[in-house]
């Protein structure tokens, strides 16, 4: 069965470090400590007099001072997993963690994960290649030597690297080596990092080459393992989860997402807020139960997106100059219909077709499969279309040889209806405001990827709020965006009442409107 031997680095907070070393360890496991030589004394003397009598708990022979970016932490991971190695004969696996760190599955499901599985996780993609790096240096973290810390010695540290660009001191990376790069939360089998201990002491130029490498802990162990294990050994992904915002720093978890971080592929999570306390006691009582029956629904990233993407809502596309300078023609009328429920709209609009001859088109930028004819390939992809969507209109209206055409919109759209309303051609709006119950918009959670089939009811109840909002959000933007040509159905409404409407938005007569708005079962869901 697998034993764990986790290598934690720390900075801080003593007493959460004890409490983490006890959580993790009261169910057999072991834990290796790494506690920063820049923090205070008594803080680490706490610590050690705290885990005295705990033999699960070991600690690096040698204290070193940390910085991030720096060589320091992989030495310190080193020195740490050098220590686990010696002290925990049975550990089977070494699991990397920090102090803001916390299981998110028992230690039974943890083991038989590993157990599972005979394999080494790490994030670990071609350095060169792969988009890991999304800004600042990529090249330039090996190929010059790094002295000084970016942080707290900027001047020195750009300096140095001018210098060294300046008079063409550039170095090769070893030749055997591919550099790899990933998270530097990994979990790594005994052979792997026994082999990877023998290899520092084998290949000092290796090791002379990290040491003056920028951020080595995103590419020391990434590269070896590659170099070391198997290709069928290698998961390429991380145990633990963690998300990082458009800032890159990392998300931050409180007390009410305990459910969502349970329902995570992941075994631990990070970073979780010193101010949690309530999450940390449940998290940690939950580590030493016996529970496996987790259901994963694996929703967490693409809630965050979702949830934090509500506060920066704009123009997503910026309108191209031949677009703004084109018009689709004063002459040409264009007619938007917007609704969330995609099916209430595509019934108004199948009716629509079945009493009038208007030309009427579905989700033509919402649905990729939407059909539309050839039009020599600015049809193929959403992006296109929407990039080039004046374009696009220009020439739907001239194949179907008419003046008045129909289309369908996302709420959400609103700025394709804004620019389509800045053109010089008449257009104008058929919003349609449905109801929609607690079921539904669970529903629509898991159809847009919000939630999956096993996501818990805790966590739809705390995300149907939001969306909720957001759909009443959208209504709102549209009508402060105050658009002429505006007019709404709603599904409380009597058909006569929104007869009146589709009569003024088509220009047909009363008895036609009428009979449109009568369509059965217009707004079922």
């Amino acid at each position: 069965m697998a034993r764990i031997a986790f290598i934690l680095l720390c900075h801080k907070d003593p007493k959460a470090i004890i409490r983490q070393a006890e959580q993790l360890t009261a169910v057999g496991d072991y834990i290796s400590i790494h506690f920063d030589a820049r923090a205070p004394k008594d803080a680490y003397a706490m610590i050690r007099d705290a885990l005295a009598d705990n033999s699960n708990v070991t600690f690096a022979r040698k204290r070193i001072r940390c910085g991030w970016g720096e060589w320091s932490l992989v030495q310190a991971t080193l020195h740490a997993v050098e220590a686990a190695v010696e002290a925990f004969p049975r550990a089977t696996h070494f699991y990397m963690v920090s102090g803001d760190c916390m299981a998110i599955k028992s230690a039974q499901y943890a083991h038989a994960v590993l157990d599972a599985d005979d394999v080494d996780y790490i994030e670990s993609f071609d350095f060169f290649e792969s988009d890991w790096i999304k800004t600042g240096m990529k090249e330039e973290r090996l190929i010059y030597r790094h002295w000084f810390n970016e942080r707290n010695q900027k001047t020195l540290f750009y300096r140095s690297w001018w210098l060294q660009r300046r008079l063409g001191l550039e170095r090769s990376v070893p030749a055997d080596l591919q550099v790899m790069i990933g998270s530097q939360w990994w979990c790594l089998r005994r052979r792997t990092i026994e082999w990877i201990l023998d290899f520092t002491r084998k290949r000092r130029d290796v090791m002379r080459f990290f040491r003056t490498t920028w951020i080595p802990d995103e590419t020391f162990f990434q590269t070896l393992v590659r170099h070391l294990v198997p290709e069928p050994e290698i998961r390429t992904r991380t145990l633990t989860f963690l998300m990082f915002t458009d800032y890159g720093m990392p998300v931050t978890f409180y007390n009410d997402h305990y459910d969502l971080l349970l329902s995570q592929d992941y075994l631990f999570a990070r970073k979780i807020s010193p101010e949690a306390g309530q999450l940390k006691e449940r998290l940690g009582r939950l580590y030493a139960s016996d529970r496996t029956d987790f259901k994963i629904s694996d929703e967490g990233r693409k809630l965050f997106q979702f949830l934090t993407g509500r506060g920066r809502i704009g123009r997503r596309f910026a309108p191209r100059f031949w677009e703004t300078e084109t018009s689709l023609g004063r002459e040409r009328e264009l007619m938007i219909i917007a609704c969330k429920k995609w099916h209430v709209a595509k019934r108004l609009v199948g009716s629509i077709k079945h009493h009038t001859n208007l030309t009427a088109i579905d989700y033509l930028f919402n649905e990729e499969d939407t059909p539309l004819p050839d039009l020599g390939g600015i049809q193929t992809t959403l992006e296109k279309r929407t990039r080039h969507r004046r374009a696009l209109m220009r020439m739907l209206f001239d194949y179907h040889e008419t003046d008045r055409l129909i289309f369908c919109i996302d709420t959400a759209n609103l700025d394709l209806m804004q620019d389509f309303f800045s053109d010089r051609s008449t257009t104008r709006l058929l919003e349609i405001a449905c109801e929609f119950t607690d079921e539904y918009l669970a529903g629509h959670a898991k159809r847009v990827g919000l939630a999956g089939e096993e996501t818990s009811d805790e966590t739809l109840k705390q995300l149907l709020p939001t969306i909720r909002y957001d759909v009443v959000f959208e209504a709102d933007r549209i009508r402060d965006a105050g658009f002429p040509n505006h007019g709404k159905i709603r599904e409380r409404n009597t058909p006569e009442e929104n007869a009146a409407r589709i009569a003024e938005f088509l220009s047909v007569p009363e008895d036609t409107a009428r009979s449109i708005a009568q369509t059965p079962y217009l707004f079922a869901d």
